[in-house]
C-alpha cells in the first residue's frame, strides 16, 4: 500500500527540517519531496501542524520491568537489584512477561518509539509476540546470567530465540546474544556465549561498566577491568551493543574502538541510581556510535525517549560546562539514526528514500511549539512525549491522532496491574 504524509516539516539526516511531502510504498520511504504525477497514494496524512522525525529507537531496555515501576526507588544499583529486584523478577511467569511488556509497548508508541533493544528473560518468547501484536520492531535478547546454577540452561533458551525468532514478520525483529554483564558471567562463560553467537551469525548485547563497584569488583577478582576482561573471552568478536559505559578509561575506549562497539547511553537511569556520568562527548568525538536507551521502567522510572534525548543533551553541558558538549541535532541523532546503528539496523533511523518507514509525527499545535524558530530544538528541549500523533512502523500506521490502533490500552492496564500486584506483595 502506497501512504502519502503531505506538507509535513520533517527532520532530515542533514539536520534540515523543511516543509516538504513524505512518500511510502510498503514498508520503505521511496520519496521525499515533490509528489510525482503518477505516485498515487491509498492513504494520505495530513502534515499540516506536524513536525516527522525518523521513530525513536530504545538501544537499552527490560520492557517486562514496568511492572516493577515505583516498585523500589531510591537505592543504589546493587543493594536494588539483590534485594529487591531479583526477588520480585524470580516469581515472574510467562503472563507477567507478556503483559509487562504489552505495558511498555503501549508507552512506547504513545511515545513516539518504534523500535526497542530489550534483554530480559525468561520467556523472552512472549515479548517477541508483544513485538509481532504491536507492530514494533524489537531486537531481543535473553538475559543470561552464567553464574546463576541454570546458566547453561539460559544460554540455551537464547539460541532457541534466534532460532525462532531473527528475521521474523519480514525482519522486524532481530535477536541478539544478552549475556548480563561481566560481573554476573565468568570468563569461561562469556566464552561460551561468544561460541554460541558466533555459530548463529548473531551479535551481543551487554552490560559494561555501570558503576565503580562493578570495575573494582571485577578489577580485584580478575587483575584487569572490564573490557580488557570481556575482550580476552572473544565476546566481542561478534559485534556488540554495550550498554551504560559509564566508567572508562583510556584502554576501555580503545578497546570500544577497536571492536567498534556502539554504546547505548542511559542517562536517567544512570542519574537516578547515583552510578554516574558517561563520557559521551569524548566517545562522539573519537567516532563511537552512541545511542541512547531507557534501561528499565523500575530504574528510570519511565520509557520516555524524549526525555533521554533531552537528558542526554543537558547533562553533558553541565558536566563539562561546556553549552557545545551533546547539541539538539546531536542528541535527537543519538535518539534516531545513531539507535538505529548501535541496535545493528540497517536501513532504519533516517527519513530519506530506500529507509524504513519508521516515522514518527508530532503534533505542533500547542504552546511548546511557539515560536517556531528552530523544530529540532523545540523538540529537544520544550516539547514532550505526549506530543507524539501518529506513529508508523514498516509503512504501518500504529498511533493516529494519538489513538493505538493495534492494541487495547485498558485490557493492557487491566492485566499489567494484576500482575503487579502479585509480584510485588
Amino acid at each position: 500500500m502506497k501512504t502519502l504524509i503531505k506538507n509535513v516539516y520533517a527532520f532530515l539526516p542533514d539536520g534540515t527540517t523543511p516543509l516538504t511531502n513524505i512518500m511510502i510504498d510498503r514498508d520503505k520511504i521511496v520519496g521525499v519531496g515533490e509528489v510525482p504525477a503518477d505516485f498515487r497514494a491509498a492513504k494520505v496524512i495530513d502534515g499540516k501542524h506536524k513536525f516527522a522525525v525518523p521513530g525513536f529507537v530504545n538501544a537499552h531496555t527490560h520492557a517486562s520491568m514496568t511492572l516493577f515501576r515505583s516498585y523500589a526507588d531510591d537505592m543504589n544499583l546493587m543493594d536494588w537489584l539483590n534485594n529487591m529486584i531479583w526477588p520480585a523478577e524470580a516469581k515472574m511467569q510467562e503472563e507477567d512477561i507478556y503483559w509487562g511488556a504489552m505495558l511498555a509497548a503501549v508507552e512506547m508508541i504513545e511515545g513516539g518509539t518504534t523500535t526497542f533493544a530489550d534483554m530480559y528473560g525468561p520467556y523472552m518468547e512472549k515479548v517477541a509476540e508483544v513485538a509481532i501484536d504491536s507492530g514494533l520492531r524489537a531486537v531481543l535478547s535473553r538475559g543470561i546470567i552464567g553464574v546463576a546454577p541454570d546458566g547453561d540452561k539460559k544460554l540455551e533458551e537464547n539460541v532457541s530465540l534466534f532460532n525462532d525468532f531473527h528475521g521474523a514478520e519480514h525482519g522486524r525483529i532481530t535477536v541478539m546474544f544478552g549475556p548480563h554483564a561481566p560481573y554476573t558471567c565468568p570468563p569461561d562463560f562469556l566464552k561460551k556465549v561468544s561460541a554460541a553467537a558466533k555459530k548463529c551469525g548473531a551479535e551481543v548485547h551487554i552490560h559494561m561498566a555501570e558503576t565503580k563497584a562493578e570495575i573494582e569488583q571485577i578489577t580485584k577478582t580478575y587483575g584487569k577491568r572490564p573490557f580488557r576482561y570481556v575482550e580476552e573471552t572473544g565476546l566481542f568478536e561478534s559485534g556488540t551493543l554495550a550498554a551504560h559505559c559509564v566508567h572508562l578509561d583510556d584502554e576501555d575506549i580503545a578497546i570500544i574502538k577497536k571492536y567498534g562497539i556502539r554504546v547505548a547511553h542511559n542517562p536517567g537511569s544512570n542519574m537516578k541510581l547515583a552510578s554516574g556520568v558517561a563520557p559521551v562527548p569524548r566517545l562522539l568525538k573519537e567516532g563511537v556510535c552512541v545511542a541512547l536507551g531507557t534501561d528499565g521502567a523500575s530504574s528510570n522510572n519511565n520509557l520516555d525517549m524524549l526525555e533521554e534525548i533531552n537528558l542526554a543533551a543537558m547533562l553533558h553541558k553541565v558536566n563539562t560546562l561546556d553549552p557545545l558538549a551533546v547539541p539538539a541535532r546531536t542528541a535527537l541523532k543519538m535518539g534516531t539514526e545513531y539507535g538505529a546503528k548501535a541496535a545493528g539496523l540497517k536501513n532504519v533511523g533516517k527519513i530519506e528514500k530506500g529507509c524504513k518507514a519508521d516515522l514518527t509525527l508530532f503534533n505542533m499545535n500547542s504552546a511548546a511549539w511557539y515560536p517556531r524558530n528552530d523544530l529540532a530544538s523545540l523538540l529537544v528541549y520544550s516539547a514532550h512525549a505526549d506530543s507524539a500523533d501518529t506513529v508508523l512502523v514498516d509503512g504501518k500506521v500504529l498511533m493516529e491522532g494519538r489513538e493505538l490502533l493495534t492494541l487495547d490500552k485498558e485490557r493492557i492496564f487491566f492485566e499489567a496491574q494484576k500482575c503487579a500486584e502479585r509480584l510485588t506483595k
